[in-house]
């Protein structure tokens, strides 16, 4: 079993977007972009954005992403996200446009501004669709194949959607293939058969297994662990703090404890607690 999680995003940076890695990187966006065989990315430039210091490993809010530039001038952006904060929709809308800006400098012509795909990777149910991957795009709203602009791409890979995808396909389809294996617990047969499959991802395997057994990757590893933990403990609080604020002010208006309860999401012992304190 892996000492390591793939989806910690200290351990994604280093095994996607370390230079040496473009293999790597290559093969998982033309997965998600569906281009491996149509139009695939065949060069591509990772852009080391960030310098992973400590203050930045112990940012709870800090975000460690990969960033790349494609050949034919693509920016793409990729950001794994452990915990629902509730504002996924307008954090990636600012991201992608802060992206979109950077490319422009003082004086340029708005035709410089370049293309910016991001990729968002959730180990949360985000969006109201059945499908664990969605796209999203500039279409005109009546006149549904009409695009006022290719500039604009963003992706959600929501995981637990995948999980529950009764008959995954890795055989022949290479995003389920990396979906696979950026879990902690696959199994080893598992991950041998998609090693055998896929060089790429033999080599994030092999990157994987390096890090594990080095001293210091380990030790900032787990202080990123720690703080993602904390940063999920804030907003579990933050949340549940909201629901028996929500859940006072039914019972002030007087519904029944029942339905404050499926309501709000508490257990029906704690809606009794805060309803005899009223």
């Amino acid at each position: 079993m892996r000492k390591v999680k793939p989806l910690n995003d200290f351990i994604f940076k280093k095994v996607f977007g370390e230079k040496g890695n473009e293999d790597i990187l290559i093969s998982f966006i033309n997965a998600v972009l569906k281009r491996t065989k149509k139009e695939p990315i065949v060069e591509i430039e990772i852009i080391d954005n960030k310098q992973l210091n400590k203050a930045l490993i112990l940012d709870k809010t800090g975000i460690i992403d990969v960033r790349a530039k494609t050949s034919k001038g693509e920016n793409i952006d990729i950001e794994v996200q452990l915990t629902d904060q509730g504002n996924m929709d307008k954090r990636t809308l600012f991201y992608w446009g802060k992206m979109y800006l950077e490319n422009i400098k003082q004086g340029q012509d708005y035709t410089s501004l370049e293309k910016v795909i991001t990729i968002n990777i959730l180990d949360f149910n985000f969006l109201g669709t059945e499908s664990y991957q969605s796209s999203f795009h500039l279409w005109e709203d009546i006149e549904k194949d009409y695009m006022l602009t290719d500039v604009v791409e963003i992706h959600f890979l929501e995981l637990p959607k995948f999980r529950n995808k009764k008959d995954k396909d890795y055989m022949e389809n290479d995003i389920e293939r990396w979906l696979m294996f950026l879990e902690k617990d696959i199994p080893e047969t598992t991950l041998k058969e998609l090693m055998s499959l896929d060089t790429a991802i033999e080599k994030a395997e092999q990157k994987i297994e390096y890090l594990s057994s080095d001293e210091e990757s380990m030790r900032i590893y787990y202080e990123r662990e720690r703080s993602l933990h904390e940063r999920a403990n804030m907003i579990s609080s933050a949340e549940e703090r909201k629901a028996i604020e929500n859940a006072i002010n039914f019972l002030k208006l007087g519904i029944d404890i029942e339905t404050v309860a499926k309501g709000t999401g508490l257990p029906i012992e704690k809606i009794r607690e805060l309803n005899s304190k009223l």
